[in-house]
């Protein structure tokens, strides 16, 4: 018999990496978790969505979480960038929503209480190795890792299966080739937090603010602390090009002041940290699993931070892969069989995500989204899969393929005021979106 170091080695300490961990351990799987950084380490602030809360409570963590301070989030509010109109979305009104409450955090905080709680679960957690090679046979995983707090040589420990939660650098999504980029989200956002931002009034104070902008791109204004606010533009890769070479202090700076909501938001707001730039962050994958492995969170695919859909996807993906890889333990099949009904929720939650993400990037959909007086149940269905509920009841679905095929018809004749002035991109992302 091949001896075994532990059931499942999972490499990656992020959301997705932790709760797959701590959900094994609980399960009584013996779990080893690579992670290369040391926590608690830097990562720009997440505005969750309230489905989040199913998966705290499925792997213990909800009272950790709801004990640690963060500013309480009920939804999100959006505005045109003249500040004429506005949406809220408030999640209370999803009624496939158990829990509507959920918070917005800093990273570094939230990721560590994650980890650590992972590890208070019983999963052995390993900070500050790096994997170098993994290895696959018929009998099991052979992971090879070295310590990079001192200069020994790789190590190695052998495992019956692997959860890689690696993120965007993701180990076996490189190896497979698995990796399918969005060209029509490839956009740049540039960021920064700020302290002295107003905030809005009451239950609302700790919601996320997202401003649409006329070249169709946004911003986010989200209160991750009681003194900071996370501040950042995100805009098409056309509209970002002839500003590719602005120092990206200066850039911010620009976007804010020509976006007068924000720019008033801003006037008196003072930077507490250095501006950051990504790019090109939108993906999905060929698939999320194999034999002995799968992928879940980042490692798997990332979408355009609008709808905040970063965190939940991964967390709820890392609940989904610990629970696959703990039934095929269970039924001594680990190949990527197993794993057929996990590839397909993780492939459709990713598309039900996307189409909103695609459609937010056209004019149609901001015409129907901050249209004055939609339809009651149209736009509770819209809240229902902006909260996380992607897959809801069929009524739901019903009321979200009118609200999609009131987009499309928008796009051919105006029956609702334009708010935005139409460019080239928002057609190619129609076709992408599935419009």
């Amino acid at each position: 018999m091949t001896p075994y170091d532990c059931d499942v080695a999972v490499v990656g300490g992020g959301p997705a990496g932790s709760t797959a961990a701590a959900w094994l351990a609980r399960a009584g799987r013996h779990v080893i978790l690579f992670e290369r950084d040391r926590f608690p380490r830097f990562h720009i602030g997440e505005s969750l969505l309230a489905t989040v809360n199913d998966v705290l409570d499925a792997i213990g963590a909800g009272d950790v979480v709801r004990g640690a301070g963060f500013p309480h989030k009920w939804g999100a509010t959006f505005m045109t960038s003249d500040d004429t109109m506005e949406r809220f979305a408030d999640f209370a009104i999803a009624r496939e929503i158990a829990q509507p409450q959920t918070w917005q955090v800093p990273r570094e905080r939230f990721d560590h209480l994650l980890l650590r709680h992972a590890a208070r679960s019983g999963a052995d957690v390993r900070e500050e190795h790096r994997i170098t090679d993994i290895s696959f046979d018929d009998n099991g995983v052979t992971v090879t890792y070295v310590r990079m707090s001192d200069t020994r040589e790789p190590e190695r420990i052998r495992a019956r299966a692997l959860v890689d939660a690696s993120g965007r650098a993701s180990l076996l999504s490189r190896r497979f080739e698995l990796r399918v980029d969005e060209p029509d989200l490839a956009n740049v956002a540039v960021f920064s937090h700020f302290a002295g931002v107003p905030r809005a009034d009451g239950r609302r104070a700790g919601d996320i603010r997202v401003v649409a902008r006329d070249d169709l791109g946004w911003f986010w204004l989200i209160p991750i602390s009681d003194d900071l606010m996370s501040v950042g533009a995100v805009l098409p890769r056309d509209a970002f090009k002839p500003r590719s070479r602005t120092e990206p202090e200066v850039l911010l700076t620009q976007l804010i002041d020509e976006t007068p909501v924000v720019a008033r938001l801003m006037s008196h707001a003072v930077r507490r940290w250095p501006v950051r730039v990504e790019r090109d962050f939108s993906y999905g994958a060929r698939g999320y699993a194999g034999d002995r492995w799968i992928l879940v969170g980042d490692a798997g695919s990332f979408l355009d931070p609008v709808f905040s859909s970063g965190v939940a996807i991964a967390m709820e993906s890392g609940l989904e892969g610990a629970q696959a890889i703990d039934a095929a333990l269970s039924s001594g099949d680990l190949s990527s069989r197993a794993f057929r009904t996990f590839d397909q929720r993780q492939r459709g939650r990713y598309r039900a995500f996307r189409r909103f993400v695609s459609g937010f990037y056209t004019t149609e959909f901001r015409d129907l989204f901050f249209s004055p007086d939609p339809p009651r149940r149209m736009f509770r269905s819209v809240v229902t899969v902006l909260a996380g509920r992607w897959r809801p009841n069929w009524i739901t679905r019903g009321w979200l393929e009118l609200f999609f095929l009131s987009v499309r018809m928008q796009r051919y004749v105006r029956f609702i005021p334009s708010h935005v002035a139409a460019v080239p991109q928002a057609r190619n992302n129609v076709r992408s979106a599935g419009l």
